[in-house]
């Protein structure tokens, strides 16, 4: 059997790079998988892609908004009743000088990446089965300080915190809570952010394997802490990175 099979899986922001791909390997692995997105015809795109008929559910969904949360959960209780799993995936990000980062900028940021997070989980919380699994996506940025990064990277440590401090909160229901933090990996954001050749050249020089990763390799590190494998390993952090933070590369 594959070892995800028949289980119900939430992954917000799930219509491109990390989600997407984890989507897939999920469906793979034999799960019921819950998407959203902030736009229907991105979350149609997503579907028409995964093609999985009854065991995918797509929910225009702003994981920032409350009451858009609480749709999405009731949603999820009509499809199937419960949830097995949750990927708190929905991120953004804005990338300039601390000097330059505005107010708007600023709540942006912690509203989706951090709020978000949070109150995904929150509500997801009572559709969640005992012996669950909660993984967070998080940042290696939570490790490395880097000049255009501030806020972004400070709502990522705050969500790799949440791991651990939720892994305590939630012990007594046998629910696991993790965090994954992907290095330079090759996603819509990415490219957005690293437009210049040259500059994606010289991430991968940063990184010991010498290339940026791709979300299917976060989407396996995903399926593994969402399933039975992982079921001794709670409040920690899966860094998914080449060996960028760890490791000095070789000249």
């Amino acid at each position: 059997m594959k070892r995800l099979s028949n289980r119900t899986i939430l992954i917000t922001g799930g219509t491109s790079g990390m989600g997407l791909a984890t989507a897939r390997r999920l469906l793979d692995e034999g799960a019921y998988v819950a998407i959203t997105g902030r736009d229907e015809s991105r979350l149609a795109k997503a579907a028409a892609g995964l093609n999985a008929g009854e065991r995918l559910l797509t929910v225009r969904a702003d994981a920032a908004n409350l009451t858009d949360l609480e749709v999405l959960m009731r949603r999820i209780e009509t499809w199937r009743g419960s949830l097995d799993a949750v990927f708190a995936n929905a991120g953004t990000g804005v990338f300039k000088p601390s000097a330059d980062v505005t107010e708007a900028d600023f709540d942006h940021l912690t509203d989706v990446n951090f709020k978000g997070v949070f109150f995904t989980v929150q509500k997801a919380l009572p559709l969640l089965k005992e012996g669950g699994a909660i993984v967070l996506n998080a940042s290696w940025t939570l490790y490395r300080g880097l000049p255009v990064a501030s806020v972004y990277s400070a709502t990522k440590a705050a969500v790799h915190n949440l791991a651990r401090t939720l892994g305590s909160d939630l012990a007594p229901r046998g629910i696991r809570v993790n965090s994954v933090s992907p290095g330079y990996i090759d996603t819509e954001m990415y490219r957005g952010a690293n437009v210049d050749p040259e500059a994606d050249a010289r991430n991968a020089a940063q990184v010991p394997l010498g290339t940026v990763g791709h979300a299917d390799e976060v989407a396996a590190a995903v399926a593994f802490l969402a399933s039975d494998d992982a079921s001794y390993i709670t409040g920690q952090d899966l860094v998914i990175d080449g060996g960028l933070v760890g490791s000095v590369p070789s000249l």
